[in-house]
């Protein structure tokens, strides 16, 4: 009996010794995780070459490029006259290599990504404690206009990633007056980008004229005690987050500084404290792509944004910021050829933080 148990303790011992080993490697720093890639008998998928990772961004764009799928958002009337055709693939890595295909320099509104970046300084500010107690950070399974998960969680456990819960993250930004809060949210967006960006008027004005239920969400958040007294004002600076213009090589800057610990991979700026990335990119995760986040997960393993706009951005912690604009979209909002290609890469470049390669 003694001796059954000892075994017993063992194999318990050595189990926990594997799992250990597996968060350890995924959670380590960009520069500790190239280490553990090139080491003799890894867990980790070793990070692709230059020339791997160029062939596979051009294969993609001309695997997808006449691929029809999906309709440009109509509910925002500017949004609708974005050329469907649009298309661009940037891939960048945590020490500024930059590969691309396509059309990587027309601007489109970044959308829904905004809430990843707001998310960010508000993290920076005021640290996960405060958001997880005042916005929530679980899933609603809801699409991300959706109005019952405030009614009923009674304004709480909402999510930074849907648009009660992001208005709630932009109105926890302090400042005395609405123009001292943008400053903090576009200095930001800009730190990320590695370049000043600006606002799309036209976008902004089409969705401020359009926006009743955003203003509604406001308004009941207010009503809930979760934003404070000034629904109208969170209301107009989500509008206008949403409404920043973002080329394709911008969104990939700023998913790779998120790659990289929260340090710019161009500017060597630390944008974001390192503590912060991975609480961030957990909410990604879990909420990245609305009600359709689980299968994405499932399929690709990273954390990642859409917005409607047709930009989408996904982080292979250590490894790649991949971004990719393309306007027609699905049912839940997500970009349909965006998220063809990012599957496809993830495979071909071994992105997936999950995934292992075991020692022969």
């Amino acid at each position: 009996m003694t001796t059954s148990l000892s075994h017993g303790t063992r194999l318990v011992a050595v189990q926990r010794f594997l799992v250990v080993s597996a968060l350890a490697i995924a959670v380590t720093s960009p520069a500790q995780a190239q280490r553990t890639q090139t080491a003799p008998g890894t867990l980790a998928p070793p990070m692709a070459t230059a020339a791997e990772i160029r062939s596979a961004v051009s294969a993609a764009y001309e695997k997808y490029k006449t691929l029809r799928e999906g309709k440009n958002a109509d509910y925002i009337p500017a949004l609708a006259k974005v050329d469907p055709n649009l298309f661009g693939i940037v891939v960048i890595t945590p020490d500024g290599q930059v590969f691309s295909s396509g059309d990587v320099t027309t601007e489109v509104s970044v959308q829904s990504i905004s809430k990843v970046f707001t998310l960010a300084r508000v993290l920076q500010d005021s640290g996960e404690v405060s958001v997880r107690n005042r916005i929530g950070v679980d899933a609603t399974g809801r699409p991300f206009n959706s109005i019952y998960p405030v009614e009923e969680n009674k304004g709480k456990d909402i999510n930074p990633l849907v648009n009660a819960g992001a208005i709630s993250t932009t109105a926890m930004i302090a400042g005395a007056t609405s123009d001292e809060v943008w400053q903090k949210i576009i200095g930001t967006y800009n730190d990320f980008a590695g370049r000043q960006l600006r606002v799309m008027e036209d976008v902004y004005k089409s969705e401020s004229e359009t926006n009743q239920r955003n203003r509604a969400i406001g308004q009941l958040m207010e009503a809930w005690g979760t934003i404070g007294s000034k629904p109208a004002q969170a209301v107009d600076l989500y509008t206008r987050q949403c409404s920043v213009g973002v080329n394709a090589k911008d969104l990939a800057v700023m998913a790779a500084t998120l790659a990289n610990d929260g340090k710019n991979p161009i500017t060597g700026k630390q944008v974001l404290a390192a503590k912060h990335v991975a609480p961030l990119l957990a909410v990604m995760a879990t909420a990245g792509l609305y009600e359709t986040t689980g299968q994405w997960l499932f399929e690709t393993g990273l954390p990642a944004k859409s917005g409607v706009g047709g930009g989408l951005i996904a982080i292979s912690p250590g490894k790649y910021g991949i971004a990719v604009i393309s306007p027609p979209l699905d049912s839940a909002g997500n970009s349909v050829r965006a998220q063809k290609v990012i599957a496809d890469l993830g495979v071909v470049l071994g992105a997936n933080p999950y995934a292992v390669t075991r020692p022969r």
